[in-house]
């Protein structure tokens, strides 16, 4: 692997971005001179267009019978209604088939006894992260390629999504892959990336997402949330939903509490806690919270050395 760091590649591939800037830019130009010149042509044009009648050459008339040679899906095909209800039997058997066995088994996805559902707040940053479209830079799927391995970590398994809803597999690296970030970085770590990416990946060309730091989290419908996990299969108990906003400011504290580790950020924090007065909101309740809880938990339901473990008390 000649870039074992995503932000070399980004890096090295610069000069594309900027071609295929350049070309977009051409492309659009193009096709306001193509309006333009369509315009100026109309307007230009003194030809008066008539409308001619069509004329087409007398249909013969067919049996409604089939006639002598003619194959039976050639007369099916000019019997509307026969050909509607035949294809219509056909799909129906098909799509038994394919539903029964899906119907008939719990689920076909192998399950991994380690992982399980989001917390009420790293629900909460889950919703953040699609709100933000970070799906549409980052994959949250590491293929079992070595290259992938070794920049990632251990490649994803299918039992790792079962209570992801929807899925955030991605179809597009502008920034590297997600699912493995879990405990690869600090809090503060996280903060300051996504207060300005710069200042901790230099190069980066992500764009500062400040006021998920600022913004207050609005849990007023977690619950909700919550319940509609439940109805897609995600085994919330009634007493985890009913404790949602306890458990979520209890995880809120302790991520407050690492965050306090860097003096910078102490600092930065208490003299704007001074100057905002009644209108400060504490980071336990911010957006920013609940998306690092969620970005820490990814990829840390499963280990390697756990896997291993596992396939070792099968056999």
């Amino acid at each position: 692997m000649v870039y074992g760091n995503f932000l070399e590649t980004v890096s090295e591939i610069m000069p594309m971005y900027w071609m295929r800037a350049i070309g977009g830019t051409l492309f659009l130009i193009g096709m306001l001179v193509l309006c333009y010149n369509i315009i100026i042509t109309i307007i230009k044009s003194n030809v008066k267009v008539s409308d001619e009648l069509a004329e087409a050459p007398a249909l013969q008339n067919v049996s409604k019978k089939r006639v002598a040679g003619e194959g039976w899906h050639t007369w099916l095909e000019r019997k509307p209604v026969k050909l509607t209800i035949f294809a219509t039997i056909a799909i129906l058997i098909g799509g038994v088939i394919q539903i029964i066995p899906t119907l008939m088994i719990d689920s076909n996805i192998p399950t991994i006894s380690s992982v399980k559902p989001y917390t009420p707040l790293e629900l909460e940053g889950r919703d953040i992260y699609i709100r933000e479209s970070c799906v549409s830079c980052h994959s949250q799927m590491i293929r079992p390629f070595r290259s992938e391995v070794e920049r990632y970590g251990e490649y994803s398994k299918a039992g790792e999504y079962v209570y992801d809803h929807p899925f955030l597999w991605g179809s597009k690296r502008t920034g590297p892959d997600l699912h493995r970030i879990g405990g690869k970085y600090s809090d503060n770590w996280h903060l300051n990336h996504m207060y300005d990416p710069q200042s901790t990946s230099s190069g980066s060309i992500m764009p500062a997402y400040q006021w998920i730091v600022r913004d207050a989290l609005d849990k007023s419908l977690t619950e909700t949330k919550m319940k509609a996990m439940v109805s897609l299969g995600v085994p919330y108990t009634e007493a985890e939903i009913e404790n949602a906003q306890q458990h979520m400011l209890e995880q809120g504290i302790e991520i407050e509490k690492n965050l306090y580790s860097d003096p910078d950020f102490a600092k930065t924090y208490e003299a704007d806690k001074k100057s905002s007065g009644d209108e400060f909101v504490e980071m336990r309740n911010r957006e920013i919270v609940a998306l690092i809880a969620y970005l820490q938990r990814l990829g840390t339901d499963i280990k390697v050395d756990d896997l291993q473990e596992q396939v070792g008390t099968q056999n």
